[in-house]
């Protein structure tokens, strides 16, 4: 999936990551969500980072995972001003600064969720390392992949401990997930 995922220029990556964003903001669970938990994407991911910018002009409260070091585990913070907000992270990834407060598990109504590969029934394939499963552990709302038509496959592998999408959303469709 990586080497698939490499053989994308940087125009398809941008114009199906513009598409998705546009996809995401037209959906009803979107316009219905007062608190999103969203990601700082990394170069071969989705580029959601639009989506930040637009929940909090639509004044939603908006959060992204901040890594605990010392819990070798991801917790979540809200940002408000992404000028002042925002620091480079454990893994050079954006993230929420210190002072930023955390948000739990209820009070998100929607999490958009990268992934190297999802399919049509809500399996996600990870980075292998479980963060985003055990972040999303025990989470009742939506729970929405964001993936390039690339990355759906017809299965994705999965274990007791994979956390499966509510929802995956491409450029071109949105696949109900689990």
């Amino acid at each position: 999936m990586r080497a698939r995922l490499k053989c994308l220029t940087a125009a398809e990556r941008a114009s199906g990551s513009a598409r998705i964003c546009e996809q995401v903001r037209a959906q009803a669970f979107w316009k219905s969500a007062k608190t999103v938990l969203l990601f700082a994407p990394l170069p071969d991911e989705v580029d959601v980072w639009p989506l930040v910018a637009a929940a909090l002009a639509e004044g939603k409260i908006v959060a992204l995972p901040r890594f605990d070091a010392r819990e070798n585990r991801y917790a979540i913070a809200s940002v408000g001003d992404l000028a002042r907000d925002l620091v480079s992270g454990e893994f050079g990834i954006r993230e929420p600064a210190p002072h930023c407060s955390e948000v739990t598990l209820g009070e998100i109504a929607l999490a958009l969720v990268p992934g190297l590969a999802f399919d049509a029934s809500g399996r996600r394939l990870g980075r292998g390392k479980g963060f985003y499963d055990q972040l999303l552990r025990g989470f009742g709302g939506m729970k929405c992949g964001v993936a390039l038509r690339e990355q759906i496959l017809r299965e994705v592998p999965a274990e007791p401990h994979d956390v499966p999408m509510t929802k995956v959303i491409t450029e071109k469709t949105s696949l109900i997930g689990h």
